[in-house]
């Protein structure tokens, strides 16, 4: 059988008459008479060519063997110098050893029945077409030129190239062998994926891989940015970390034996590139650190200003209700200084320390030295609870404006009854604090100063209010300790004496006769022993007659009562009920009688016709009785009568007398009633 050159290209198949022939011929049989495609000009049927006999030399390689022709026969005319572009194809199985094709019976001989020339004719000149029968010798008529498969008909791989179905069509043709192994171009892929980039994937034409890439990274950014103090939380940057240790490894398993589709020069640089590329992913670590440390310096300096505005919001207020804000702005400040000492807010605090001293000593500066105590106090007191390397000597300078401030606030109170802080606190507090200070020494001789000068203000227009402040001092002295105040206690008491007197007889004179009844009774239970308490006395006794009769306070009785002869006072009660007796006049006193029990209330004279009482005019044994031996002279009476059934407690009642020399008088004291 005979093969086409590869340059031969054969006729469409639209323009080939009868197409489909080479299915109808393999049906056919062998020994059907042919109908068309005799050859013109032959008598004779030589045997026909050995299918496998080489072609002649002169002939061309693709030119039909033909069989000699015999003695005396006219010369075919010589084959054209191409064959049509007809393929032979070379179907079905090769020819049988022995010459017989297959599938032929045996007995049968082969070869063209008689009378059929046995020769390759051209196609075109009226010879046979082509033989489409799997390379058996076939006998029959030709069929015409252009019948049989189109082109590209049979299974994969037969017929010339460029021929057959398109790719992909039917049977997969089979994989590629894979290429060497490439360590240099894995390391790089497997790089180039470790630099988050993906870019190892875009190599190998992966662009799932590199889309995975891409979206881890983002969704690393999308996290991170804007830094922040806290930073990209772990469990982030451990997970993106193992997907790019993966990425990695994946990158080298598949680009070991990968190939690029990219040039030899590429290569060369593509493994220098991948170790440029980790500087992304290590120059992002360093910018996002930068950023993070940025961010933590913006955040202490917030904090920092914080602190500032609660110092400042401080000002104006009472230290105690302020001191809560200075609390936390110490603690800004010391958070700030010792574990951010590094930072720029760390570094501003020594400076935030001495505004924050200066502002709470301003009270000091301005010498309001009861105002200054309290914060002075605290600066001395943040030694032991601020770091003492931080504070420096700050708190020791706080010492002497402290000291000076107890004492001149101490001793400003003293004898102020509403001061606030007590003058005792102040100097206590000085004294517990500083007793080796200059200021210390100087509290016992200035409560003494106190003393003397309220003492001296007793005989002066004021003598109550001198009493008061020598009552308030007494209080502040006997709260100090040891026994370098007795000698400032002992001049305060006798102070406080003589400015209780004092007091009460200026209240006398000024008509307070309630307010002198009560100092001058005050000061007889307090003093029972001085000389002047019989007379503080007589001056309580006639304070309340006077509050009665005011006539009875015009002067205030005397401290003595006169010498000479006496007239005696019988007086008699003839009513219900005890009654005592105030008189006051030469001299003051009071008695009291018992009640009478069988003595009852008078008629009003209003209500019995204008006619007199005639009180105590029954045995004298009858009535309670009290004699006084009175210095001549005018007297104020004032009887109280106790309660009784018939009679309302608080009874009162005042009267005068003159008592005369020579004389001795009665006096019966008795009720009257309207009923």
């Amino acid at each position: 059988m005979g093969e086409e050159p590869n340059d031969a290209r054969p006729e469409p198949a639209d323009r080939i008459p009868g197409g489909d022939a080479s299915h109808q011929n393999q049906n056919q049989s062998q020994n059907q008479n042919p109908q068309q495609g005799q050859v013109q000009g032959q008598g004779q049927n030589p045997a026909p060519p050995d299918p496998r006999a080489a072609p002649s030399p002169e002939a061309p390689p693709w030119a039909p063997v033909r069989p000699a022709a015999a003695p005396g026969t006219p010369a075919a005319p010589p084959p054209p110098e191409r064959p049509p572009a007809t393929p032979t194809l070379a179907f079905g199985p090769p020819p049988q050893a022995s010459g017989q094709p297959a599938g032929q019976p045996s007995g049968q001989q082969s070869g063209p029945p008689p009378g059929e020339s046995s020769g390759a004719v051209p196609v075109g000149a009226g010879a046979a077409a082509p033989d489409y029968s799997y390379g058996y010798p076939r006998s029959g008529p030709a069929t015409a030129p252009g019948y049989g498969p189109p082109p590209g008909y049979g299974p994969p791989g037969y017929g010339p190239p460029g021929y057959g179905p398109p790719p992909g069509h039917g049977v997969q043709p089979p994989a590629q062998p894979p290429g060497p192994a490439n360590p240099a171009q894995a390391a790089a892929i497997g790089l180039l994926n470790l630099s988050g980039l993906g870019l190892g994937y875009v190599l190998l034409r992966n662009w799932i891989g590199a889309v995975l890439c891409w979206l881890a990274t983002a969704a690393l950014l999308v996290v991170a940015l804007p830094a922040d103090v806290d930073g990209v939380p772990v469990g982030v940057l451990v997970g993106y970390g193992v997907f790019l240790l993966a990425a990695a490894a994946d990158g080298f398993r598949r680009g070991l034996r990968a190939t690029l589709r990219i040039g030899a020069a590429f290569r060369r640089l593509a493994l220098p590139l991948a170790l440029v590329l980790l500087a992304v992913p290590a120059g992002g670590s360093l910018a996002y650190g930068a950023a993070r440390d940025e961010a933590k310096e913006q955040a202490l300096l917030a904090r920092l200003t914080t602190a500032d505005e609660r110092v400042k919001s401080g000002q104006g207020l009472l230290f105690e209700r302020a001191e809560p804000l200075y609390r936390l702005a110490l603690a800004t400040y010391q958070d700030l200084g010792t574990k951010h000492a590094g930072s720029r807010a760390g570094k501003l605090v020594p400076a935030r320390l001495d505004a924050y001293y200066e502002q709470l000593s301003a009270p000091y500066a301005k010498k309001d030295y009861c105002k200054a105590v309290a914060p002075l106090t605290h600066l001395r007191g943040l030694s032991g609870a601020v770091d003492k390397d931080l504070l420096g000597t700050r708190p020791a300078k706080t010492d002497e404006p402290l000291a000076e401030s107890l004492y001149e606030c101490g001793t400003a109170a003293l004898g102020v009854q509403a001061a606030d802080p007590p003058a005792e606190k102040s100097l206590n507090a000085l004294l517990d604090t500083f007793p080796e200070s200059d200021h210390a020494t100087r509290v016992e001789p200035a409560v003494r100063a106190a003393v003397k000068t309220r003492s001296t203000a007793v005989d002066g227009a004021t003598p109550c209010e001198a009493v008061v402040e020598l009552r308030t001092i007494r209080t502040t002295v006997g709260a100090l300790p040891g026994a370098d105040f007795d000698g400032a206690a002992r001049e305060t008491s006798t102070a406080i004496e003589k400015g209780d007197f004092a007091c009460g007889t200026s209240q006398f004179r000024s008509k307070d006769f309630d307010d002198a009844v009560t100092t001058m009774t005050q000061f007889a239970k307090d003093h029972p022993s001085s000389p002047k308490a019989a007379h503080a006395r007589s001056i309580a006794i006639a304070a309340e007659i006077a509050d009665e009769e005011a006539e009875a306070g015009k002067a205030l009785p005397p401290a003595k009562a006169p010498g000479g002869s006496r007239m005696v006072m019988v007086v008699s009660n003839d009513g219900p009920g005890s009654v005592e007796l105030l008189y006051t006049g030469p001299t003051t006193g009071r008695i009291t009688l018992n009640a009478c029990a069988t003595c009852t209330k008078y008629p009003n004279p209003i209500f019995e016709g204008s006619k007199k009482i005639k009180a105590c005019t029954g045995p004298s044994s009858k009535y309670p009785k009290a004699t006084l031996l009175l210095p001549a002279g005018n007297y104020h009476f004032l009887q109280k009568r106790a309660g009784t059934g018939t009679s309302s407690a608080g009874d009162t009642k005042t009267s005068k007398a003159k008592i005369e020399p020579g004389y001795s008088y009665t006096n019966c004291l008795y009720v009257t009633s309207g009923f």
